[in-house]
């Protein structure tokens, strides 16, 4: 199982493709039988991290596992290739097919934590049952 932001995930892409080892990378990638892609769409892809992803998924197609977080609506997803619509619509197809769609919705878990004052002043508030 691998774990990556997207912008991580492409960036590794990237750094193999300066290396000379983007196809050994790639189908290392498409091999993993869980692939998990974290914050997708949380920047815009231009070119070549939109090729690479749309490779990746392509690659990854009816073969294994992927898992795609986003704070998109699924809708919106397409936006997040803005160069090229054509590439959008294809990759998102692949993710779409056989898939799973789960909508997480509620309190953020990063919310600030309220300090030990605040905690106890609540307890202090908090009236007691039939006690004058």
């Amino acid at each position: 199982m691998v774990f990556a932001s997207c912008a991580q995930l492409l960036a590794s892409l990237n750094a193999a493709r300066a290396i000379g080892n983007y196809e050994r990378k790639l189908q290392q990638l498409a091999r993993v039988p869980v692939l998990i892609i974290d914050d997708f769409g949380l920047k815009p892809l231009r070119a070549p991290a939109d090729e690479d992803l749309h490779d990746l998924i392509a690659e990854r197609y009816e073969q294994a596992a992927t898992i795609v977080t986003s704070n998109l609506d699924f809708t919106e997803w397409d936006q997040a290739f803005p160069g090229n619509r054509l590439l959008a619509s294809a990759t998102v197809d692949r993710l779409r097919h056989n898939a799973y769609c789960l909508t997480l919705d509620g309190a953020s878990y990063r919310a600030p934590r309220q300090g030990p004052n605040k905690a106890k002043t609540a307890l202090a508030s908090t009236p007691k049952n039939n006690q004058p």
